[in-house]
């Protein structure tokens, strides 16, 4: 029976990298990059060939492998794995560069900031004085090439080859052999006369004060040239010059180099230092200290490297956030790191953190969450939008919270075009019909008007049909003057989904009536408007067979590029409109008192006033803007509601027992559907106290001295409500003061009825005493 020999570094669980090695260092070991075969993780191998007659370097080697194993860290080489045979050893540590390599690549780069490098040498000291002050250990080869930074940019020390026991138990320093290693050496050493007293720290101080003129100077070409400073910061002079004194006895220990280093104005003393030492004890933190951390890092992340983000920064807010009930906060810095990953990393690392966050009821979280979604939405795909985050996000539509019910709805500008039929088509557009309608706060009705003319191209053909005029036409009889804007310029925006019949019996006569609208930005948008309209429909008209061009896209499917014709009504978008949001509700918190009321239209002389329509928080309209769609609907014979009769006021008429029926939106049986909102009421009301009749207003006469606008004579003024107390959204009765105006507009119509049948009765008393009774069987001739 044959065996045969197993070979180790065939069965080591690590193999090295086919290019060629980082670097040869001086010393006995050659650094090789390599991998985990069972994942693939990068590691960096340091590899020592045992050759014949060197027996005294393969004990420095074998007792560096040692301690490198031994000794744990955050500042020293961090051990993996290792492997002894006969002919080599290898020992596995953390994937590393040569600070030498990485210094000169920082440079090539664009150079080095001198926060990272305090960064750095701070570590380096901190690893220096936890051998000598905690082990009683002397480094003895502190030098460029005993240092490595990770692909966190964090430097670790290494080079372990020359360590002693600074209490003499372990024999003496090892001897070096190699002239590169011996330049370091401090002077001392050299007199062998025992009248030198030094501490057990002098030595390494020397040689870090050796490797802090490298980092800044280059390497070091002789001892004497330590002398000269050269780049190294004037804030870091004076403590190098302590390092490097002739008198080993005054050499600081490596713990108070540090003290001193930090110190106010020190070179250690700096925003990117205080940072990694708070990361360091992050987890012994109090949860105020971490919330304070957070909010105050994303200033900071900007100047800090890419490197120190991605692999330090960012692990640190995840766990802060899986483990830390760091809540919101950890957010902003989040997103902001995020910008240094790759799509795959971000996929891996932030997007199961996004949807997590979602199911959260946190209202800082979600309305954070809402306020930066364009910073990861890009990485959502559609499955994950429609199944994971629209069900949770939809919950904002019905918060009592105004500032999250307006971030969900400008949050639906991202989320629509992932969005699949139902939640789109349906689900989305019930709870903009519910919020245009009733939502009590005019600016979020004005960014549902917004949102929805935005992502009007991405619903499909029968739901843009139902909902796109009735919503518009709603937007332009809000009492709140920016929903009317944005009513009008949502037509604008989405022309070319109407067909050329609904542009001329639905949008044109909605428009015509906003030319006489109290606002004049209404009245411009409006205008505008028009003459785009009936520029369309006059090209029509002039060749008809442009005809079938024209409405191309009116029963196309969905699509995101439909609505770029409108390119240049782009100007109101949410980023347009929504910046009056929370302004105007801070501003005037009690919006339906300043909302303006639909204006009344002069009365020709001869004709009587009519009755006002009063304003209402849910605007109601005529019943002359909804055409029948049937064309065998007999029209009503109440002159009132003929397009072209004279008497424009009595187009303001409410006629209850006439209601254009809206077939398309029978099957919208839910509590916010469009065609909410459109009833007319069921009794007619009185105007406010204040509010003058058309009739009043002196039309036909000579002008007055003032020369305002005449249309702004219609609205209510703001300034005569009282004011409210608080400006919190929270506090705001609307629903009292809706509940109040409708009972004193009752009250009053009932007086008005009560007089006039007192007048009417008085009169035919009056004319009954006048010719006194007649006889049985007389006529009348009279």
């Amino acid at each position: 029976m044959w065996f045969f020999a197993r070979d180790p570094v065939r069965d080591f669980p690590f193999e090295l990298s086919p290019e060629p090695p980082e670097g040869s260092p001086p010393g006995p070991w050659i650094l090789h990059r390599g991998r985990k075969k069972a994942t693939g993780s990068l590691v960096s191998i340091f590899v020592y060939d045992v050759k014949p007659g060197a027996e005294e370097q393969t004990q420095v080697a074998k007792a560096a492998f040692k301690r490198l194993k031994t000794l744990r860290h955050p500042n020293i080489l961090a051990y993996i794995d290792g492997l002894e045979t006969e002919k080599c050893l290898h020992v596995v540590t953390e994937a590393v560069t040569p600070l030498g390599m990485y210094l000169k690549a920082r440079v090539d780069a664009g150079g080095l900031k001198e926060q990272e490098l305090s960064w750095g040498l701070h570590q380096i000291v901190k690893a220096l004085s936890f051998l000598v002050n905690d082990c009683n250990l002397i480094h003895n080869n502190v030098c460029m090439a005993a240092v490595f930074v990770d692909r966190a940019g964090e430097w670790k020390l290494g080079g372990l080859d020359y360590m002693y026991s600074a209490q003499g138990n372990g024999g003496g320093p090892p001897r070096k052999g190699i002239p590169e290693l011996e330049q370091y050496d401090p002077p001392e050493l050299t007199d062998n006369s025992s009248r030198v007293v030094r501490e057990k720290w002098s030595a390494d101080m020397w040689r870090l004060g050796c490797l802090i003129w490298e980092v800044f100077n280059g390497p070091l070409p002789r001892a004497a040239a330590l002398r000269n400073p050269g780049k190294i910061p004037k804030s870091l002079v004076p403590h190098y010059c302590e390092l490097v004194g002739a008198n080993p006895k005054v050499r600081p220990n490596p713990a108070r180099f540090l003290q001193n280093c930090q110190a106010p104005g020190g070179f250690m003393n700096n925003r990117f230092v205080e940072t990694n030492l708070f990361l360091e004890e992050i987890q012994i933190k109090e949860p105020a200290e971490k919330q304070k951390f957070f909010q105050e890092l994303s200033k900071s992340l900007d100047s800090f490297p890419e490197d120190f983000c991605r692999h330090k920064v960012l692990p640190q807010l995840l766990t802060a956030f899986e483990f830390g009930n760091a809540g919101a906060v950890v957010l902003t810095p989040l997103f902001k790191v995020g910008k240094f990953l790759s799509a795959e990393e971000y996929q891996q690392k932030i997007i199961p953190v996004v949807v997590k966050m979602f199911s959260s009821t946190d209202r800082a979280m979600r309305i954070r969450l809402l306020q930066q979604m364009e910073q990861f939405i890009q990485y959502l795909d559609e499955p994950t939008v429609n199944t994971q985050i629209f069900p949770h996000v939809v919950h904002g539509f019905l918060d009592t919270n105004p500032a999250i019910r307006e971030q969900t709805v400008k949050s639906m500008l991202l989320l629509a075009p992932k969005l699949n039929e139902a939640n789109l088509n349906v689900e989305l557009m019930k709870h903009f019909a519910r919020l245009q309608a009733k939502d009590e706060q005019g600016p979020i009705r004005c960014n549902t008007t917004v949102c929805l003319g935005k992502i009007g191209s991405y619903l499909s053909a029968s739901t843009r049909h139902r909902v796109l005029t009735s919503a518009f036409s709603r937007a332009t009889k809000d009492p709140f003057a920016p929903s009317r804007v944005a009513g009008v310029l949502g037509f604008a925006a989405t022309h070319n989904l109407y067909s050329m019949n609904d542009c001329a019996h639905k949008i044109l006569p909605v428009l015509c009536g906003l030319t006489v609208d109290p606002e004049k930005s209404v009245r411009d948008q409006a205008f505008k408007a028009l003459r785009s309209f009936l520029s369309k429909l006059e090209s029509v008209s002039e060749d008809p067979t442009q005809l079938a061009e024209v409405e191309k896209d009116v029963h196309a499917a969905s699509s995101p590029g439909m609505g770029g014709a409108a390119a240049s009504w782009a100007g109101w978008a949410v980023t347009g409109v929504s910046s009056l949001t929370s302004k105007l509700i801070r501003a005037h918190p009690m919006a339906t008192q300043a909302e303006t009321n639909v204006p009344q239209r002069p009365v020709p002389e001869g004709h009587p006033a009519p009755t006002p329509t009063p304003s209402c928080a849910t605007p109601t309209t005529s019943s002359r803007w909804e055409m029948q769609e049937d064309k065998d609907t007999t029209e009503d014979s109440s002159t009132a509601d003929r397009w072209d009769d004279e008497d424009w006021g009595s187009l303001e008429v409410s006629h209850p027992e006439h209601k254009s029926p809206e077939s398309d939106w029978s099957n919208w049986e839910a509590e916010g559907s469009w065609e909410q909102g459109w009833q007319e009421p069921s009794s007619a009301e009185s105007p406010p106290e204040g509010t003058r009749l058309a009739s009043e207003y002196n039309w036909g006469g000579p002008e007055s001295n003032d020369k305002g606008d005449p249309f702004a004579a219609l609205s209510v003024r703001s300034g005569t409500q009282p004011r409210p107390e608080s400006d919190s959204w929270g506090e705001d009765n609307w629903e009292g003061l809706e509940t109040e105006s409708r009972q004193a507009k009752a009250e009053l119509a009932r007086k008005k009825r009560e007089e006039r049948r007192r007048e009417m009765e008085a009169k035919r008393a009056e004319k009954k005493a006048a010719k006194g009774p007649m006889k049985l069987g007389a006529r009348k001739l009279d």
